[in-house]
């Protein structure tokens, strides 16, 4: 009689996932996942063939993470690019160590940064139509330059640099959008 499975694809993967989260994604080893999961290291290469298929998996769930995160952010502003920026910076700030695997590391599994931020949901593409409608004349040439700053902070978020409140981040952006535009 065969012995029954006890770990599923689902597990390891959930078990890695939050690794990731918890410790980042470097420091997800099989041997470190085995541990947590509370198995052998046999189930995770039964299921997965190589280290780098489960990494892959890992990145394209927190892909999927971010975006959800994206689309759950209450709408702070009007204005095009603000709550896009605003959500970046605060995922970056709750969500330190995926937001490096994402957005920071090079290895990206084949997606550009454009690729990452404007998601399924196309949110890049909305904010320049929005802009456009709104009669800015270069609007992808706008985002590039909002994108440089909204970057910076939320990466100057992952040393401790940015100090600035909500309500702050909201009126910076909303000033460098009106400025840039």
């Amino acid at each position: 009689m065969a012995r029954k499975e006890t770990i599923s694809r689902d597990g390891i993967l959930k078990v890695a996932f939050e690794m990731a989260k918890d410790e980042g994604a470097i420091n997800v080893t099989a041997r470190k996942l085995a541990a947590k999961a509370g198995c052998s290291t046999q189930p995770i290469f039964r299921i997965f063939k190589s280290m780098e298929e489960l990494e892959r998996e890992i990145f394209l769930q927190a892909v999927a993470f971010f975006e959800g995160f994206y689309l759950n952010y209450s709408v702070k502003s009007e204005s095009p690019f603000v709550n896009m920026g605003m959500a970046y910076i605060q995922f970056a700030i709750e969500q330190k160590n995926i937001f490096a695997m994402l957005f920071i590391s090079e290895k990206r599994h084949g997606k550009t940064l454009y690729d990452l931020i404007n998601g399924e949901s196309g949110a890049i593409s909305k904010e320049i139509s929005k802009a456009k409608s709104l009669g800015c004349k270069d609007a992808g040439n706008l985002f590039m330059k909002l994108w440089m700053v909204i970057h910076g902070a939320a990466c100057m978020s992952l040393t401790g640099d940015y100090d600035l409140g909500e309500a702050d981040t909201q009126k910076l952006l909303e000033e460098m959008y009106i400025s840039f535009k």
